[in-house]
Formats: C-alpha cells, structure tokens, sequence
C-alpha cells in the first residue's frame, strides 16, 4: 500500500463542506481542512463538525488575497496569520498548522520567507504540497489530472478545495480510484511537505521545493 495525504484549502462552504465531509466519512478517511479566517468567521459551525469527527483545522490566511512573496508588510503577514489562529480557538490541532496561500500552487523560496520567523516564533508547523491537481478551475477534468500527478510519488499531498461543488461532486469516484489503485490515506504529512515543524524550520524550508516525499 502507497501512503497519500488529502487537504483541503479555502473553507469552510456552508453548502460544500459538509458534503465533503459525507464522501470522507463513507470512505474512512480523516484529513486536515486549512481554512481561510473570514470564512470560518462567519461557518464555524461547519469546522466544529469537521473537528468533531476527527479532522485536523489548519490556518490558510485572513483573507487568500495575496501570496506573502507579493506583499511582504510585517503587519500584513502577521494579521493574516494570528487573526486567523484566533478565530479557529479550540479547533486548532496542537501543533498550529499553517499553510501559506501559494497563488496558482505555486511553490518557491519565497513563499514562507516573509512569515518564517514569525511562525517559527509562534510554534506553528508550516505545510506545503506536491500535487495541486487544479479542482478550483478544472471541475470535470481535476481527477485524472490528480491521478496523473500523485502516480510517480512515493508520498503524495494533494491539495483540493472545499468550496467549488461542481468539483467535489467527483470526489466519491477519485477517492474509490485511488483505493483501487493501492493507496492508503494518512492523515499525517510526508516529511518533505513541511517546512516549518512545531516551530523549527526544516531544510525545506530554505528553497520552498518538495521531493517526491520520499
């Protein structure tokens, strides 16, 4: 069996979330929901069931407005963190997760440079990804294009979205192709998609570039 490791960005939905999280609770599998503060401001209740039955919350920014590369203010960086941890409360896993907006999934060395030391500071794990299969733009086509890119990894991290219904409608038939294909979901993270571990950087965080996982 091939570990793989499901996250899901940009909730919490009113209306998409919880039918995620029926397609996950048919098929066993408990993952983490990285969610954008305003948002969980105003649907916490959708996170709370999340929490209750078992999936990690993480912090994805205030607002998803900007990658931190492309505005780099202290204050800026740090309102979207902490206002965001602030509102996820007594939801939030114990390591404080957090993971930077990317623009487009984009991955490089300036993604967490402007956020390191203060999330190093606040002891949060910083996570990254190696499969952005594109569910927010591709609704129909984002299954073979996942399975396409988590084949050749030894420990895949897909990113999708639980705001887009006309993508996660495909969800139920992804996640039974991927059993059938061997792949075992884990809720943990593979070591190459973290870059920041309870508050120590790690040698990914440097470059922002992910391996295989292996």
């Amino acid at each position: 069996m091939r570990p793989i490791t499901l996250t899901f960005d940009n909730g919490p939905d009113p209306e998409v979330t919880p039918g995620v999280l029926d397609t996950l609770g048919r098929h066993g599998i408990r993952t983490t929901f990285f969610v954008v503060g305003n948002r969980l401001a105003s649907a916490r209740a959708v996170s709370a069931r999340a929490h209750d039955e078992g999936h990690w919350i993480g912090n994805h920014t205030w607002s998803h407005s900007l990658p931190f590369r492309e505005r780099s203010d202290d204050a800026f960086v740090r309102a979207e963190i902490d206002d965001t941890q602030a509102v996820i409360g007594d939801l939030a896993h114990p390591d404080r997760l957090f993971r930077p907006y990317g623009g487009q999934g984009r991955l490089d060395g300036a993604l967490t440079t402007n956020a390191a030391a203060h999330l190093e500071k606040g002891g949060f794990t910083c996570v990254l990804w190696n499969a952005v299969p594109g569910d927010f733009k591709d609704y129909d086509g984002w299954p073979a294009t996942a399975l396409a890119q988590v084949e050749p990894l030894a420990w895949p991290l897909v990113v999708l979205h639980d705001v887009h219904a006309a993508a996660m409608r495909h969800l139920d038939r992804f996640l039974g192709t991927l059993k059938d294909r061997g792949f075992a979901f884990e809720q943990a993270f593979p070591p190459d998609c973290v870059a920041i571990a309870r508050g120590r950087a790690t040698e990914v965080l440097a470059t922002g570039v992910v391996s295989d996982g292996g």
